[in-house]
């Protein structure tokens, strides 16, 4: 029997072929290794960008910890006109580290900025609760007229009380998992069923600290003041703001030479020194940016960090 044999040419396009095909897969699997090595270094160095950026943060925090103990030790009364209150506008880091101007060209292109606020300048809602978990009716008044002011339902501020206490007490009850939790941010308030847009107008003159704690009217806004003063104007907090521009008020008596027709201040509800400041550090880094939120407690010379949040984070190599 007679096997016809194959044409040379039908040979060699077959074996043309089978290269083309190795080729194709090697290249492909070349190019699939080239690019998940890329994205793990870019990955790696996006992650490594992310912790030295913590870390710097980190160091602007102790910056701002320091800054707030030496103004403890001058015994003046906590004051927008004291050094702690001027914001650090945003500066290339490099002129920090640098030690001559060679260096500070070579730097990468990052950018620090930072500012303290005085926490207790807003209205704290923690002050609404005594310390057995009820309501205070002369703190919910407070929250009533501040409501009234900006422009926000006064029924919000009794729901937002309520919540609380229940909170509270669910929590002091059982500490099961299933008791109501308490908000440690304004942006919680959603849990009590107060919508975002009400949550953004109280933003800027409330707050939620740990304890309760009084309003400094020498950082405060005329809003807030006037709420918690019984019977004091917008006028007339307008007018305490721009005296304590030229001279902070150093006592609760100084504040009251100034309105002697309004009651006595009430110091659990009024002071000119605050305990609690909050530190936002941002660093950019091109066009990503790390920003971190950190509550700081004063006691004496001790700066305890009460808590601290990452508000934004750098974006990574294909987010």
């Amino acid at each position: 029997m007679n096997v016809p044999k194959r044409s040379p040419r039908r040979q060699r396009g077959a074996a043309l072929l089978t290269a083309l095909i190795i080729v194709t897969l090697v290249v492909t699997l070349a190019a699939s290794m080239v690019w998940q090595q890329w994205r793990a270094v870019q990955v790696e160095a996006a992650e490594r960008a992310r912790v030295q950026s913590a870390w710097i943060l980190n160091g602007a925090l102790d910056w701002a910890r320091l800054i707030l103990r030496e103004d403890a030790r001058s015994g003046r009364p906590t004051a927008l006109t004291e050094p702690w209150a001027t914001p650090l506008a945003e500066a290339r880091l490099s002129t920090f580290l640098a030690v001559d101007k060679s260096n500070a060209d070579d730097a990468p292109d990052a950018f620090l900025s930072g500012v303290i606020t005085d926490a207790q300048a807003r209205y704290n809602l923690t002050s609404l609760l005594d310390g057995s978990g009820k309501i205070v009716a002369v703190e919910l008044e407070v929250l009533e007229r501040l409501c009234q002011t900006v422009g926000v339902s006064t029924d919000v501020a009794a729901r937002i009380a309520a919540g609380l206490r229940d909170a509270q007490a669910a929590g002091a009850r059982d500490g099961s998992s299933s008791a109501p939790l308490r908000p440690r941010a304004l942006a919680q308030l959603a849990w009590f069923g107060i919508d975002p847009s009400t949550i953004a107008l109280l933003e800027p003159y409330v707050t939620l600290l740990p304890v309760r704690t009084p309003v400094n009217v020498n950082t405060t806004s005329r809003e807030v003041l006037a709420a918690v003063v019984k019977g004091m104007d917008l006028a007339t907090a307008e007018r305490l703001l721009q005296q304590r521009q030229r001279d902070p008020f150093k006592t609760l008596g100084a504040v009251e030479a100034q309105v002697p027709t309004l009651a006595p201040l009430n110091p659990q509800q009024l002071s000119v020194v605050s305990s609690y400041f909050e530190v936002r550090g941002r660093l950019r880094l091109e066009n990503n940016s790390l920003e971190q939120r950190s509550l700081v407690e004063r006691r004496g010379l001790d700066m305890l960090v009460v808590r601290r949040e990452q508000v934004s984070t750098l974006e990574g190599p294909g987010s």
